[in-house]
Order: C-alpha cells, then structure tokens, then sequence
C-alpha cells in the first residue's frame, strides 16, 4: 500500500458518522469486558461481541479479512499473544490472564477500530505494570494527534513512554489510518523521530494502537497464520483508539 495516497480527510457529516460508529465499538468491547471471568470461553466472547453489533444492525470488519479468512468478529489475544488470536470454543479464561480483545465497527459504511486488554481476576503486579504502561503509551501517543504535528511525533511519544520504562515495541505492526477502509493512510508505526513522517492535518483519522511486550521485541506467527506471540513467551498488551485530527484537540472517536 502507498500510504500517503490513502490519506482521506473526513467531512464534518462523516466525522459525526465516525463518532458514532466509534461508541458502538467501545459498546462491544464493554460488553467484552464485563465477561472477563474464569471459565468463559473465547468464543463467548465473541458471540458477546456479534449481539452488541447485531443489535446496532453493524458487523465487524474482521469477519472474513484477510487470507485464510479471519473467522471471527473479534480478536482475542491472551497473555504472551500479542494480537490476532482466533476465538475458540475450547479455550477458556484463566485466573491471573491477561486478554486483548480488538474489535472493529462498520456503521453506515464507516470503521470504528479500538482494543483493550484486561485482566481476569487478580492478575500479577508484573502484568498490572505493563497494562498501566501500554495504556499510558496509547495516550501519550494521543496527545501528540494535533494538527501541525508529525506522523513522527506521535510514533516518537509512544517508544519513549515504553522504552523509558523498560519495556518493548514490536517493529511489525503498526498504527493505521481508519475511515471506509479498515486500513487507510497513514500508517503510523510505535517508534519513531520527532518532527518526521506526513504532516497531521484536521480531518485526518488515524486507529493508534501501542503492542508492548515485556521481554523482546521479536514476535512469531502460530500456525493458524493469524495469531502473533512474543518470540520468548513473555507477556504482551495492546490497546488502541481511533483518533481524529481536529483545529483544536484529539478527538476520541471510539469511547463512549
């Protein structure tokens, strides 16, 4: 993909569409969340996650995507698996997991993309630290989508939050613009230099997703072509929000 050429600026109207498309998703992440108990399956929730969108009359961008097709609506990703992970009946939650749950959003033929990870139960300080870091760096990174700003600025804000605290970025997977594509321009990696990159402009859109692992920044895809693990089974986070450049602050598309 060039990236600079699938740059597409939002209208005012297609904003406000964002906007919405973006609290159905944090809706369905919600609803995600609130099942994040021991013995729930994976594939629990991602039927939890498919009625919030059916309910809205959506569907998720995920289903299908890809080749061999994406078989679900959302990704959950647990512990050492850093995103993408296949929902399965047979896998169940765990006391002390730790899961990342993606999920996008196509309303009205425009794309919400958002994640989180939680804990089920009570989960290790280790893990409690590196929830608190990777969802720190997602704001950090968030506070430099401003206008006049740089691709660079805000790629530069998420490794210095994670690398200062001693933790690890993947090279692999990066930030991306979002709008009636999944995947748009520009794409915004979590590392890079200040004052670098395309230049942020009001109206650019842009899903901004830290993946932080706690011991490499080396990954490796599991068999089934989708999941993506620490290559040392250490532990991983990813959060993520859609963000829209404005003249005045960020706007945060996919909260409630």
């Amino acid at each position: 993909m060039n990236w600079a050429r699938q740059i597409h600026l939002k209208s005012p109207a297609e904003l406000k569409i964002m906007r919405e498309a973006g609290r159905i998703n944090a809706s369905v992440l919600a609803a995600t969340k609130a099942l994040l108990q021991p013995g729930v399956t994976t594939a629990d929730l991602n039927a939890a996650a498919e009625e919030v969108l059916k309910s809205y009359g959506c569907f998720s961008p995920f289903k299908g995507y890809g080749r061999p097709p994406f078989p679900a609506s959302v990704t959950i990703s647990i512990n050492d698996e850093l995103v993408h992970g296949i929902p399965n009946k047979k896998r169940k939650l765990k006391e002390g997991d730790i899961v990342s749950v993606d999920c996008g959003t196509v309303y009205e033929g425009f794309v919400a993309d958002s994640a989180y990870t939680g804990g089920v139960g009570d989960i290790s300080p280790e893990a409690k630290a590196l929830l608190e870091v990777t969802e720190g760096a997602l704001y950090a990174g968030i506070d430099k989508m401003r206008a006049g700003n740089k691709t660079g600025d805000v790629s530069a804000a998420i490794q210095q939050y994670v690398e200062s605290r001693g933790y690890y970025l993947t090279r692999e997977y990066t930030g991306h613009g979002v709008g009636r594509e999944m995947h748009e321009g520009p794409q915004v990696p979590n590392y890079g230099t200040p004052g670098t990159g395309i230049l942020l402009r009001p109206g650019m859109t842009i899903a901004i997703e830290p993946m932080v692992l706690v011991g490499t920044e080396e990954t490796r895809v599991l068999p089934d072509q989708w999941t993506v693990v620490s290559a040392d089974g250490s532990l991983t986070a990813h959060f993520e929000h859609s963000i829209a450049v404005t003249e005045g602050d960020p706007l945060l598309l996919t909260v409630l």
